[in-house]
């Protein structure tokens, strides 16, 4: 069972002991998005990031897997009501390689979950949402940012 959310400073954390309550955390923030949403998805190497998105994903897509897009940097998926574009950011070398992968078209109409979103600099929308991933032992702590106040995750 995943921890009740504590917010503290604006900024809510939800502690996620396992690999399986990531995945669920996943889901509760999948049912949180709207098209045109940006999440700027931060956190150490191995912190969670693509089990989070993985969860998030298979809720509303169960058949389809979900590998992690750090060598093809970016993976979509048809959600019913909007595409969702999954971008590993690592392996740019320049924010200007945002225009090459397409990412400056899918901001504002698909659902963009950036992974590494310090890579696209001044081009990551000033209305992303923030989510950074933490470890806390074995588990992991997830911090929304104040801009999910009314997501209700």
């Amino acid at each position: 069972m995943i921890i009740q959310p504590v917010i503290k400073d604006s900024v809510t954390r939800i502690t996620a002991k396992n690999e399986q309550e990531m995945l669920v955390l996943g889901a509760r923030i999948g049912a949180a998005l709207r098209a045109g949403d940006t999440i700027a998805l931060t956190g150490d190497l191995g912190a969670g990031k693509t089990t989070l998105t993985r969860g998030l994903i298979q809720a509303t897509l169960p058949e389809i897997e979900v590998p992690s897009p750090t060598y093809t940097l970016v993976q979509t998926y048809d959600f019913p009501e909007y595409e969702l574009w999954h971008c590993d950011l690592y392996r740019l070398k320049h924010p200007d390689e945002v225009f090459e992968i397409g990412l400056m078209d899918a901001f504002g109409e698909a659902v963009c979950l950036l992974e590494w979103p310090d890579k696209i600099g001044e081009y990551l929308p000033e209305e992303a949402l923030n989510l950074h991933i933490r470890f806390d032992g074995a588990g992991r702590v997830v911090e929304l940012g104040p801009e999910w106040e009314d997501r209700h995750v």
